[in-house]
């Protein structure tokens, strides 16, 4: 049944480019019927020359808040004065809170992804991990390793100085830099408890770039922050040698929470957030977010 908005009814959403994608809409409003709550949650098209503008509207056409998508997260961050300390080390904002003179920035991401990794049970806590790419879901996903209390992390990246440049925000970490070209090496895989896609390879249909994965150890964890309805080029190859993975809806759905959470100050309905985004993405309402061992591969 479609949503009845009114001259009462309370705004969030979220600025991206493109967006019509996303499913946070379906999450959050799904949230707002499941608590009976009169706010609707809109996806508003915004490119990057119209950042700036979009973010002073926020206050002015009385947004309660939003969520930053790709490619705005790091010049928002950069466009605000009020950032959260977890903001400001990530360099990147995913999601801005309407206050009463002024926006606040946050981040969530780094949140979301170690609730959902905790709950996947993947082996990071005295393990290595390996995270490839070094942008700002790499960033996320080091705060992350970091809160889970990895022992190790492998950065492998196209370009060393900018792994590098992410190594330096992680100073308490035992960090290592490798190339691309690294992740064919069959010891290196074989070390790895963890690993962690967070580039956006595999956002299309074609293959992931070369992995041995055949060297990994039996629990070895495979984690994309990708989420789409069937597994990702990077997943694939790991579900079929039967290794766990997950995909990054569950992490979706833990920094949408969280952002729910900031925007309406009430507790997130996380069993009609699940359900709403596992609908979007043609998977069962009563399956869990992501793959597991045990799950059937979808053709």
């Amino acid at each position: 049944m479609a949503m009845a908005i009114g001259g009462g009814t309370a705004l969030t959403g979220i600025f991206g480019d493109p967006v019509a994608h996303s499913a946070s809409p379906a999450m959050h409003n799904a949230a707002y019927a499941a608590l009976g709550m009169d706010r609707a949650y809109v996806p508003f098209r915004v490119t990057p020359d119209q950042l700036p503008a979009a973010l002073r509207a926020i206050r002015a056409l009385g947004l309660l808040g939003v969520n930053i998508t790709v490619p705005h997260k790091e010049r928002a961050a950069r466009q605000l004065r009020n950032l959260s300390a977890e903001a400001r080390q990530l360099a990147a904002v995913n999601c801005v809170i309407a206050r009463r003179d002024s926006l606040f920035g946050d981040n969530t991401d780094a949140r979301g992804m170690a609730q959902d990794l905790t709950e996947l049970a993947a082996p990071v806590k005295g393990q290595t991990a390996i995270v490839i790419g070094a942008g700002g879901g790499a960033a996320a996903a080091m705060l992350a390793l970091r809160r889970l209390g990895a022992r190790r992390v492998i950065i492998a990246n196209r370009t060393p100085r900018r792994a590098k440049k992410l190594a330096s925000r992680f100073r308490s970490m035992r960090i290592e830099v490798r190339p691309l070209d690294h992740l064919k090496r069959p010891h290196l895989i074989a070390g790895a408890a963890t690993i962690i896609n967070a580039t956006p390879i595999g956002l299309d249909a074609g293959a992931f770039m070369p992995i041995a994965y055949d060297a990994a150890q039996q629990g070895c964890f495979f984690y994309d922050l990708i989420y789409a309805a069937a597994p990702t080029p990077f997943l694939r190859p790991a579900l079929e040698r039967g290794l766990p993975a997950a995909d990054g809806a569950g992490m979706l759905l833990y920094q949408g929470a969280l952002a729910f959470e900031l925007f309406n100050g009430v507790r997130a309905p996380l069993d009609a957030m699940r359900a709403a985004l596992n609908a979007r993405l043609g998977r069962s309402s009563t399956s869990a977010t992501g793959y597991r061992r045990r799950d059937p591969l979808p053709p």
